[in-house]
């Protein structure tokens, strides 16, 4: 049995161990995640689909994923719940499996749902756990966070390209041993969460944080930041799901060295994220948010007009830098809107998901219309909303 004087030495120092482990857990989940539009121009070939029931997967499933954090993120805030990340990755387990035998388009939508609904329970209620063990340092722990995510995003369109585009959708199930894997590790850190964080009084459960914003002046700002989140997963929607056909298409590429650059892409994503949090903290989050949103913006215009070499090193600037936003985005969010961790939590990655799912959605119906091309032209634009950062008042904040 810990002491009093134990944990809270433990809690008031960056839990690394705690961390690392909800890293590399989100590693897991998002490796699962990425399976899904990796095997879109298998499924595309094999049973027939247009882009827009391409775009319809992603929406199923990112819908699923998003629609329910919020709420999810406001119950934990009152009530957490240890375990429940390893009982959502057991609706990710079951969408992994279901995935693999579908036969049907049906099918496939309940299973992208399921692994969509195993992700709206995983991410409001890491991200809290990740704030907890932080110690102080949040954006630090958000960028470590956020980092497994991101690698796994990444190996995800590698691990299909060697493994799933060879063999096969039925191969989809033998990542099954992912997912039990990481129900593991998350029994593990929700023991630490229950022994540990459930144990302080709810005075310092959380750390309370002041500003002098009006209530007004924090919703305009949490509606220019997920304006902002909106123009960040829009450009992300056309490269993660339509930028193996836009390679195949105009280049005439193999699938399997699409896969390649789609890797190399999410690999640089994954690279940045872990600068956006730690640099956060030291120089303040708005001045990240400018850099990595604007500053995507001359290469994303470049993108269109490169050859198949160029395209392949304008996509590692876009990726490293685009990715450093999101951390620093959400807990700026939170220093706007102190106490509710869960629920900021919920929503940022819950509008993130919906965000992708409906581009995704919508820019499937614009190729179909129009051309694979037309779409990234159009979408190279969207880094520039990065100007409303602008707006955005310069948060200090004090422990009370």
């Amino acid at each position: 049995m810990i002491n009093n004087t134990s944990t809270q030495g433990l809690l008031e120092r960056t839990v690394f161990p705690i961390l690392f482990a909800l890293s590399f857990s989100h590693l897991l989940n998002d490796t699962i995640q990425s399976f899904i539009p990796a095997i879109y121009p298998i499924i595309k070939a094999n049973y027939g689909l247009s882009f827009s029931q391409i775009g319809l997967i992603t929406l199923t499933f990112q819908m699923a994923a998003s629609l329910l954090q919020p709420f999810v993120g406001l119950y934990t805030d009152k009530k957490p719940q240890p375990y429940s990340l390893a009982i959502g990755m057991g609706f990710t387990l079951t969408g992994l499996i279901t995935l693999s035998q579908s036969q049907h388009y049906y099918t496939m939508l309940i299973s992208v749902a399921l692994i969509g609904i195993g992700s709206s329970i995983f991410h409001p209620e890491a991200s809290r756990m990740a704030h907890a063990a932080s110690g102080g340092k949040k954006g630090l722990a958000q960028s470590v966070f956020q980092l497994g995510g991101n690698a796994g995003s990444s190996l995800g369109p590698l691990l299909a390209a060697w493994i799933i585009v060879p063999y096969g959708q039925f191969s989809v199930i033998w990542f099954s041993f992912i997912a039990l894997m990481a129900i593991v590790i998350l029994t593990f850190v929700g023991n630490w969460y229950k022994g540990f964080v459930l144990s302080r009084s709810k005075k310092s459960s959380i750390e309370a944080v002041v500003n002098q914003f009006s209530r007004r002046k924090v919703i305009f700002s949490v509606c220019i930041l997920l304006l902002l989140i909106f123009s960040k997963y829009f450009y992300m929607a056309s490269l993660t799901n339509y930028f193996t056909f836009y390679l195949i298409s105009r280049f005439h590429v193999s699938v399997q060295t699409s896969q390649v650059y789609l890797f190399v892409f999410l690999f640089s994503v994954a690279a940045g994220t872990l600068l956006g949090g730690p640099i956060g903290d030291r120089i303040g989050r708005k001045y990240v948010i400018w850099a990595s949103i604007l500053g995507t913006a001359p290469f994303a215009l470049l993108l269109p007009y490169a050859n198949l070499f160029w395209i392949g090193v304008l996509i590692v600037p876009i990726g490293m830098i685009l990715s450093s936003a999101f951390s620093a985005i959400l807990v700026y969010a939170q220093e706007l809107i102190p106490g509710k961790v869960g629920l900021v939590a919920g929503l940022f990655f819950g509008f993130a998901f919906g965000m992708g799912g409906i581009g995704s959605a919508l820019l499937g119906k614009l190729a179909d219309a129009k051309s694979i091309a037309y779409v990234f032209n159009i979408c190279s634009f969207l880094p520039l909303i990065g100007l409303l950062t602008g707006f955005l008042p310069n948060i200090e904040t004090k422990k009370k």
